[in-house]
């Protein structure tokens, strides 16, 4: 078959491609730096044509056109199912909404409830074979074209070709029109530098972590720095098996430390669903048989990560009150990032044997009037609780470590007021005597 007569056949400019988008419709971006630049600024350039267009991304590091160019939202509704730091701006000034989600689940919320009438995104140029591979946002891209009335695929030239167990591309024949244009270099995401405590809470954690472990690294700084201080370490032969490859882990292959060699579950091969970060890891990545992307919905899946033994995972959150809930989405009641795969991650490593599923903070912090605020709160009020008190296990502050599994409230009340700031310690415990979670012989 001629397949590059089918792509002539299908190409068009992005001003006509965007032509099938009608009032009404609920159109799906993709994710991260598979967002399709040059099919957003088409479609904003239709705005006085078209009503109440809902629109879905995430991890999308803007500017989004259609949202910047209709601040009324009367033409364009923009919705996230997990916050970069561009969309959490967006949704602070009422351009963007939340839409609660477990990673694992996203794609079939597609599969059994969900209405797409048009799926663009950007995926890497075709091969001779007529397949475009979908690059960094694989992890749930497939599971949304699959379900969309119109697929517009935008080549971005940049793009890594990423490897894959399955649902890694998408042929020719399967998509209804193809744009090209020219793209800047993809987007960097520099990792801010550590402060102390992010430090002190990695030295904490190093030594969970033994020769063979597979690991979990979540988004930040703190994670980061865990990846560097294990590049630093005796630790050896490091695996991966993670929602998102970030640079920790070129880091940790850099020095020798990541090798997938120890894994239980798909030996020799670093796993993923999202990738972003520097252009040195878009090259790690670029066609290499070490690395394999796959959907979310069984990368995430618990029973796969249990298959991994050792599997550590390290996320971080924004509160935990003294009952063990844990908050990783809001400030109050100001929204921040999303649940995303961290309680894909508590479920599937405190699973796998030898497993351990760590959720880390700084112990403090300083609030939008300079007020030094505590992490570890009384109770919630308004906060959103991501981890259920059930599902809490290692808690980590600079100050120490903490295992909540199978404790009571009133252990955990302890456990927990032991590794808040001793500044807030006091006002901790006289909360806890009056929630009846704290016992007289608790404190020494």
């Amino acid at each position: 078959m001629d397949f590059y007569q089918e792509y002539r056949n299908k190409l068009r400019t992005p001003e006509q491609a965007v032509q099938m988008v009608k009032s009404g419709d609920w159109v799906d971006y993709g994710t991260n730096v598979c967002f399709p630049t040059l099919l957003d600024a088409a479609l904003a350039r239709r705005r006085d044509e078209l009503l109440d267009v809902k629109i879905r991304g995430n991890l999308c590091f803007g500017p989004i056109q259609v949202v910047e160019a209709d601040p009324t939202r009367e033409h364009f509704c923009y919705n996230s199912w997990h916050c970069s730091a561009y969309e959490r701006k967006l949704v602070d000034r009422g351009l963007c909404n939340y839409i609660p989600m477990i990673f694992r689940n996203l794609v079939p919320y597609y599969r059994h409830f969900l209405t797409v009438n048009v799926a663009m995104m950007c995926v890497t140029p075709m091969d001779r074979h007529g397949f475009f591979n979908l690059s960094c946002g694989a992890g749930i891209a497939r599971g949304i074209l699959k379900d969309a009335d119109i697929v517009i695929l935008e080549v971005n030239e940049h793009l890594p070709r990423i490897l894959g167990g399955f649902d890694e591309s998408i042929h020719i024949s399967e998509i209804d029109y193809v744009v090209e244009g020219d793209h800047p270099e993809l987007p960097e995401f520099p990792v801010p530098d550590p402060t102390p405590e992010d430090v002190a809470i990695a030295n904490i954690l190093v030594p969970h972590i033994r020769d063979g472990s597979t690991l979990q690294l979540g988004i930040g700084s703190m994670p980061n720095v865990v990846g560097s201080i294990l590049a630093q370490s005796d630790v050896r032969d490091l695996g991966m098996h993670t929602e998102l490859c970030g640079d920790a882990y070129y880091e940790l292959y850099k020095a020798g430390k990541l090798t997938n060699n120890r894994k239980t579950f798909r030996p020799g091969k670093g796993v993923t669903g999202i990738v972003f970060g520097s252009h040195e890891l878009y090259d790690w990545v670029d066609s290499n048989p070490g690395v394999i992307i796959e959907p979310l919905e069984y990368v995430n899946a618990a029973e796969t990560i249990a298959r991994q033994y050792n599997m550590v995972s390290i996320n971080s959150c924004i509160s935990v009150d003294l009952y063990g809930q844990v908050n990783a989405e809001s400030a109050g009641l100001r929204h921040i990032s999303g649940t995303g795969g961290q309680l894909d991650y508590l479920t599937g490593a405190a699973m796998a044997r030898g497993g351990k599923a760590f959720i880390c903070m700084t112990s403090t912090h300083m609030d939008r009037d300079g007020v030094r605020r505590s992490r570890i709160l009384p109770h919630f009020n308004g906060e959103i609780i991501t981890n259920p008190r059930s599902q809490s296990y290692y808690i980590v502050t600079e100050f120490g470590a903490v295992n909540l599994t199978g404790r009571t409230t009133w252990e955990r009340a302890e456990m927990l007021i032991s590794i808040a700031h001793p500044d807030f310690r006091d006002d901790l415990i006289r909360a806890a005597q009056d929630q009846k979670i704290w016992r007289r012989s608790n404190r020494r």
